[in-house]
């Protein structure tokens, strides 16, 4: 097993309209507004950028971030990544019942270099992490949806 190679998915319902969703995750330059993780966004062009996260563990987390897929009739948002962490994620946002669905998957291999030394006694608190960071996204997305 490579203890560095981690698989997420998250599920968030949500109540509001799905265009009005996508809008909003596709506005990456937003997230530090409404998700405490998400610390900075710098645009390098129209499809690439700079992005720094933190969650609970005292450490950053700094990817440059290259859309490989934005497609608002399907409802696919999808980067690749490079940097303190390697490999890809995606949103997609369907219609459910009243509401939306936004499923996010990502496939990474952690590449700094602490984070790789930790990887076998660390990896539950990795996924804790990312778990707390997913919460807190959700939560602060469905703030920033009934606010704007």
């Amino acid at each position: 097993m490579d203890w560095t190679h981690y698989r997420f998915r998250s599920l968030w319902p949500l109540p509001a309209d799905r265009a009005a969703v996508y809008r909003a995750l596709e506005r990456v330059e937003d997230y530090p507004s409404w998700w405490p993780q998400v610390r900075a966004v710098s645009r390098l062009n129209d499809t690439t950028g700079v992005i720094t996260i933190r969650s609970v563990l005292p450490y950053d987390m700094t990817f440059t971030a290259r859309e490989a897929r934005r497609d608002p009739a399907a409802g696919v948002l999808e980067i690749v990544m490079s940097g303190d962490i390697e490999g890809w994620s995606r949103w997609t946002i369907t219609a459910d019942g009243t509401g939306t669905l936004a499923r996010y998957d990502q496939v990474v291999d952690v590449s700094k270099p602490l984070l790789r030394r930790l990887a076998v006694p660390g990896r539950p608190f990795f996924r804790a992490n990312h778990r707390l960071m997913m919460w807190a996204g959700r939560r602060g997305l469905l703030g920033h949806l009934q606010a704007v």
